[in-house]
């Protein structure tokens, strides 16, 4: 009896001590991150690379920074469960929950051809993944990413980093960018994330580069990237003890904790977009944060596995799937109509809700 009780504190303990470092965890991480994006643009921009380029590249692929280094550290410490539920249960948490607070507190008209492109690559690169789980190669009765097949995702990177670059480039061009509208309640309507600040304007703004700046842009830098990595540890760390102390699997853990956690930047952008009522900056960062997931951190995790990246069957038959009615809902009414509506909103938390539920009782 008294054995028993010292061993349920010392679980109690043992949960308390996880969860405090997890969110030590999340906050290097979010904090590491904003650090960090800060000082590449810095650096972008003092190297004389033109400001809509930093956005499309360097700033879009930092962002994702935490989701990929906790599925890098997750994959070469064996634990599949989370690198490949953080990547999934990422896109899932952006469309679900963060997507989902954003349709419901901001809907808005937008300019269809603005978003035809990165909507059709983010459906296509989760239908890709599908294909790729029903009939690529199995392991154990689990299906695998194989470094050939991760190369081909990897290809939609690559497609989609390159179109960033295009449009950027051919927006630098112009005086002006197009011009913004603004409905009755303040949200912007007919632009694209990167055309909300004339390219001019961002041009004209003169970048700091005395010694303090300097320093403190390299202090960002080094900080920043030391913030991502020790957060990324702490997170898979004290995410595998969870699972094991209280007895819930990996892959709920990752599809919870650790996909919330790592999807909190964007979290934070939503809210921020919210109260500035910019609605594009907000539904523009979650798509572009979602292709990122689904072409980028799972073909890294298939090299860092040594060739063969095992996706759990429950991957392929639940997560992926849910990933790709979520980005339906997400952006097919919104290319019909040219207006993301509040009843999206709406349908995305259901579904998310649905989805945490199912993942729950059948794992």
């Amino acid at each position: 009896m008294i054995t028993s009780m010292i061993a349920a504190k010392g679980s109690a303990g043992e949960i308390v001590l996880a969860l405090v470092l997890l969110f030590i965890g999340i906050a290097l991480i979010v904090k590491g991150g904003d650090f960090f994006v800060d000082a590449a643009s810095w650096i972008a921009e003092v190297s004389g690379l033109p400001p809509l380029l930093i956005g499309a590249t360097i700033v879009s692929v930092a962002t994702t920074l935490p989701e990929l280094i906790v599925s890098i550290i997750a994959t070469a410490g064996g634990s599949v469960d989370i690198a490949v539920g953080n990547a999934v249960g990422s896109v899932v948490a952006n469309l679900g929950l963060i997507m989902a607070i954003s349709l419901l507190f901001m809907p808005s008209k937008v300019n269809r051809k603005d978003y035809l492109f990165k909507s059709a690559v983010l459906v296509f690169s989760v239908i890709n993944l599908l294909l790729i789980g029903f009939f690529g190669g199995m392991k154990d009765g689990n299906h695998i990413l194989n470094v050939g097949l991760g190369i081909l995702v990897l290809e939609l990177f690559f497609l989609f980093l390159g179109e960033n670059v295009y449009s950027a480039l051919k927006l630098g061009k112009k005086p002006m960018a197009n011009g913004l509208t603004e409905d009755s309640n303040g949200a912007n309507t007919d632009m694209a994330p990167s055309e909300e600040v004339p390219a001019t304007e961002a041009e004209e703004t003169p970048v700091k580069k005395d010694k303090k700046t300097i320093l403190i842009n390299i202090l960002k830098f080094i900080g920043g990237a030391g913030g991502i990595v020790g957060g990324a540890f702490l997170l898979v760390n004290n995410g595998e003890k969870l699972a094991k102390v209280a007895g819930v699997p990996e892959g709920i853990i990752a599809i919870t904790l650790v996909a919330i956690g790592t999807s909190l930047p964007e979290l934070v952008t939503t809210i921020s977009a919210i109260v500035k009522k910019k609605s594009s900056i907000s539904v523009g960062n979650i798509i572009g944060a979602n292709i990122l997931d689904m072409t980028l951190i799972l073909p890294v995790c298939a090299m860092v596995s040594g060739g063969a990246l095992i996706m759990p069957r429950q991957s392929v038959l639940l997560d992926l799937p849910f990933c790709l009615g979520l980005s339906l809902i997400a952006v097919v009414p919104m290319l019909i109509t040219k207006r993301f509506r509040r009843w999206q909103g709406v349908a995305l938390a259901v579904a998310y809700a649905a989805y945490i539920t199912l993942r729950v009782l059948f794992t």
